[in-house]
């Protein structure tokens, strides 16, 4: 039986990124007997002994991510006087970027796990969005960035969702005749509010296949053209006296919607 393969993981932060790629190249040989060891936070040269000397008794690659530079130099000396071989992997990467850049990388490690501001706000958007969905609480109408209405199977929700994705707090409430109109939307500048309304072919088939995948029958009213026609024209009144702008989502993709709203607030100077 072939002796196992130890591949070490050695890096000044996590260490994941050296992972990922190592397990990426390694499933492209076949019945390979390995052992994944990461060690992360490697600020000491005693350490890089350490490791050195133990992956030196193995059949062993090592695997690094460190952008300390006096740390690099001594594993890359180590590695080469116990005939270890290495893999450096930032080392090409960012020197192709000071080449190009034509400034030199701050070797600071960890910088892309910091959790910034921005990681916070992300994380909150998305929160909102999933608490202010489908009009569930009609306060998050007046403490949103942006409203989104429309009938069903508008795509209300993705865009929600993906728009929380850029850090932006979206509220949805969907518009049907026989449930009243939340006061709070005319409690809001109309340029936060944005209507969704689509092709009424197209919403029927979407709506029909709603209905198979719940294992409904494709007759209910929900899918009945003649009932989305009249939830569209309720719609439509709606965001008339709303007097906000109104997007047709029949033929779009969620990314394309989402640019447009985008476009719209940049104008609207929301974003």
């Amino acid at each position: 039986m072939e002796e196992k393969l130890f591949i070490y993981i050695i890096s000044d932060s996590i260490g994941e990124t050296a992972e990922q790629v190592a397990k990426a190249a390694i499933s492209q040989f076949k019945n390979v007997d390995y052992e994944l060891v990461r060690y992360p936070y490697i600020t000491e040269k005693k350490r890089i002994h350490q490791i050195l000397k133990e992956a030196s008794g193995r059949r062993s690659v090592i695997i690094f991510t460190t952008v300390i530079e006096d740390l690099k130099q001594t594993l890359i000396e180590e590695c080469e006087k116990n005939n270890i071989k290495y893999v450096d992997i930032m080392s090409s990467l960012l020197n192709a970027f000071h080449d190009v850049l034509g400034s030199n990388p701050i070797h600071e490690p960890g910088t892309i796990r910091r959790l910034d501001e921005r990681y916070f706000n992300r994380v909150a958007a998305i929160e909102f969005a999933v608490k202010y969905d489908d009009g569930k609480d009609s306060r998050g109408i007046k403490k949103a960035d942006i409203v989104l209405i429309g009938v069903s199977r508008t795509s209300k929700t993705p865009l929600s969702m993906y728009l929380a994705h850029k850090n932006i707090k979206v509220a949805n409430v969907p518009l049907v005749p026989e449930a009243p109109v939340p006061d709070e939307l005319f409690e809001i500048p109309p340029k936060k509010i944005i209507g969704l309304t689509a092709n009424p072919i197209k919403l029927n088939e979407i709506r029909q296949e709603r209905l198979k995948a719940l294992g409904l029958s494709s007759n209910a009213s929900y899918a009945n053209l003649d009932r989305i026609l009249e939830e569209l024209d309720y719609a439509e009144k709606i965001m008339k006296k709303l007097s906000c702008a109104i997007i047709d989502v029949s033929n779009k993709a969620v990314e394309e919607s989402a640019s447009i709203i985008m476009e719209i607030m940049r104008d609207n100077n929301l974003l």
